[in-house]
């Protein structure tokens, strides 16, 4: 245990961001996770009307709306917490890639895909700037 400790540690020394990086990750993720928390969970958690009527449109169903509302929330608060941060990070960019996909395919506006794409790149950047916080929770996780 003590090995597993001693070597995520080492591991997350040599990858420390500086600290302006440090601060343009800190701004970044807490903007982004309010945005998600408020601007994009609220909306379809709450039944926005827009919000249903687009996830009528995608087909699949109002619990896919829901579905979604709380991987959005879950992302979010990922974002705000040091120890979650990569890992919520990560799996933000894997749900932009699927909102993208969605875009393109089932809601026919390839060009709208484009935004959703942008934020898979920026949570990939902070994903891989804040690998020693997947590092450790994979550390806490397999004890």
């Amino acid at each position: 245990m003590t090995i597993v400790a001693h070597s995520v540690q080492s591991a997350t020394a040599t990858v420390a961001p500086s600290r302006a990086r440090n601060i343009t990750l800190w701004t970044l993720q807490i903007v982004l996770g309010l945005f998600f928390i408020i601007a994009s969970a609220a909306p379809k958690l709450v039944g926005q009307h827009y919000a249903v009527e687009v996830y009528a449109e995608i087909g699949w169903g109002q619990w896919f709306r829901y579905a979604t509302g709380v991987v959005e929330l879950a992302g979010g608060l990922g974002l705000l917490i040091p120890r979650l941060s990569g890992s919520a990070a990560a799996g933000l960019s894997i749900t932009m890639v699927c909102a993208a996909a969605t875009q393109a395919f089932l809601l026919g506006a390839p060009a709208m895909a484009i935004f959703p794409l942008v934020l898979c790149a920026v949570f990939v950047w902070i994903a891989w700037n804040r690998r020693e916080s997947i590092a450790a929770l994979r550390a806490m996780l397999t004890r």
